[in-house]
């Protein structure tokens, strides 16, 4: 059986039943890996040694040999720790593997999955465009001259060039969502708390979720039960919910109340024709399936002044953890050292301002409506290299259009789900989100899954299907 472009539900199916040996389920992304990724440089570091003796293990009935993920092939975006490795954070700053696996990818491993790989990042994560002087650009496998956004580019491109059918990833103001936007894929930001970050309590001060990126909504569901779970670090727990995210995917949601709007959430930043053409279209499909949908025509809380102090302080704290500082890219320096203003007292002042802004979101758009739909990017990918020879300000302000939806609910804490939504004249993905209150990952996943058999998307790029 050959499993390249099985989803992750179907392969780790046919590793339990016996169809496919999780050795061969290994070997068939390493080769796609090492075939594909020449152009796109999505990919770090390739573990095949390792992975091919956890999948003998677990052929010989191992643990997780009748997990959830059995035999899954998984990349992991380079700001997770595995052990034996560098987590470089995209950079060179560190040079000691870790000498263990982060709470994500211990729970991987039990539930069947077999690490493959590390996918490229900026360094830290800081800006939505993956390109980096330690590893140079990656490239969108929809379109070469385009970026497949940030900070989990490499994970995005490497499953929808169909190397792996899932890759882990962080976002801390969008580095799930626009990379899934940007590639055509199903990126979920969690609830706050939803996924440990251990061993950090957290990081970017309640900024930054863990997740990944897949091409069905399925697979995001079947990854997020085998991740998801608080851990005694944790400052931001978040209890288990009643049934797990597969059970609720699957299920009928009922009618739900669905608003939308084309607007960018920051007011001076205008959305893209084709852009709000997309976000329309994904509302009438919402509406054809039976849904009450409506235009939404509220005000966006501004989430900025609670974002800048906990991303500054954020990068203080990144920077200040690796080995050698003097080895970092100038700009990540220079955010560091540009940090001094965001003291502890102002940090914790951002926190409870998110709260505020949290309660502002349910009380705007979140009461009246179950679901709201927003552009996931007001803007198309642009071209790889956009930040190229700008220092961290100007990269920032110009960075700065591409993350003014997602940055809100990185604030807030609430669960954002972005959805292929369709393409665009010359061919690139769009993205379109869709938010719930705090916890409500199970609805999201609910209606995408729907909206999923209404207007199915495509999944891998043109070329590597």
């Amino acid at each position: 059986m050959d499993p390249a472009g099985l989803s992750a539900a179907d392969h780790a199916t046919a590793v339990r039943a016996g169809r496919l040996t999780a050795r061969a389920g290994v070997e068939s992304p390493l080769a796609r890996m090492a075939e594909r990724d020449g152009p796109l440089r999505a990919i770090t570091d390739t573990y095949a040694d390792e992975a091919l003796a956890a999948a003998d293990a677990l052929d010989a009935g191992g643990p997780g040999h009748d997990g959830p993920l059995a035999g899954v092939p998984v990349l992991v975006k380079d700001e997770f720790d595995v052990a034996g490795h560098v987590t470089t954070l995209g950079g060179r700053g560190n040079s000691t593997p870790a000498a263990t696996d982060c709470a994500m990818v211990r729970r991987v491993r039990a539930a069947g999955g077999i690490i493959v790989g590390r996918t490229a990042m900026p360094e830290f994560g800081q800006f939505p465009f993956t390109d980096s002087i330690a590893h140079g650009s990656t490239h969108n496998p929809w379109d070469l001259a385009r970026t497949p956004g940030g900070s989990s580019g490499g994970s995005a491109a490497a499953v929808a060039s169909g190397m792996v059918p899932v890759a882990l990833g962080g976002d801390g103001g969008g580095s799930i969502r626009i990379p899934a936007s940007c590639c055509g894929l199903v990126g979920l930001k969690p609830t706050r708390g939803r996924v440990s970050l251990a061993p950090y309590a957290e990081e970017w001060f309640a900024l930054v979720v863990a997740g990944g990126l897949t091409r069905t909504v399925g697979d995001t569901a079947l990854l997020l039960d085998a991740i998801a779970g608080p851990d005694p670090v944790d400052r931001w727990p978040l209890p288990a919910p009643s049934r797990s995210f597969a059970e609720e995917a699957a299920a009928d949601p009922g009618r739900m109340r669905i608003g939308w709007t084309t607007r960018s959430v920051v007011p001076w930043v205008s959305t893209d024709p084709q852009v709000a053409a997309a976000t329309v279209e994904v509302a009438a499909a919402f509406d054809r399936i039976g849904h009450d949908v409506r235009r939404w025509t509220g005000r966006f809380p501004t989430p900025t002044d609670a974002f800048l102090p906990q991303f500054y302080a954020g990068m203080r704290v990144a920077v200040g953890q690796v080995e050698h500082p003097d080895l970092l890219e100038s700009r990540s320096r220079q955010t560091a050292r540009m940090s001094g203003w965001a003291t502890p007292g102002v940090v914790e002042r951002a926190i409870r301002r998110g709260e505020r802004v949290a309660d502002a979101l349910d009380r705007r758009a979140l009461t009246d409506h179950d679901v709201l739909i927003l552009p996931t990017m007001p803007l198309l990918p642009p071209q790889t290299g956009f930040l190229d020879g700008l220092d961290t300000v100007r990269a920032q302000l110009r960075s700065m259009p591409y993350v003014a939806n997602t940055a809100l609910t990185n604030v807030s804490g609430h669960p954002t789900l972005s959805v292929p939504g369709g393409r665009s004249r010359e061919g690139w993905p769009i993205g379109v989100s869709l938010i719930a209150r705090r916890g409500a990952e199970g609805l999201l996943l609910a209606v995408a899954a729907q909206l999923e058999r209404e207007r199915p998307w495509p999944g891998l790029a043109p070329a590597y299907t």
